[in-house]
């Protein structure tokens, strides 16, 4: 399936909100957190959310399950704030149950 462009202005807004949370850098993912990730990978290789739909999955991504935003102690909460997700349930699932909803799609494939 093709990815919809995105209009105008919701890429404005997309703009807007990561020039106010800074760069990945400045949020703390730098050289340690790589080291972190990568062990944390090896020693919890399967995505949680796969898991519970009755799936093996490899996980290539570590999620904060509660968003740090800024809380360093939150941030490096290895035992009770990470999860090893595949990138599909990260990029979508995990969004969308932060957000908690779901976004309605019209049919020509654009939120509603």
């Amino acid at each position: 399936m093709v990815a919809m462009p995105k209009p105008p202005e919701l890429r404005a807004r997309q703009r807007e909100h990561d020039a106010k949370r800074g760069s990945a850098r400045e949020r703390g993912y730098n050289s340690r957190w790589e080291k972190a990730r990568k062990t944390y990978l090896m020693r919890n290789p399967l995505c949680v959310m796969c898991k519970r739909e009755g799936r093996v999955t490899p996980a290539t991504v570590v999620d904060h399950i509660a968003p740090h935003k800024g809380d360093t102690a939150l941030f490096w909460d290895t035992e009770n704030n990470w999860q090893p997700l595949c990138k599909p349930h990260h990029d979508r699932g995990k969004q969308q149950e932060e957000r908690g909803r779901f976004q309605a799609v019209g049919e020509d494939g654009w939120p509603l």
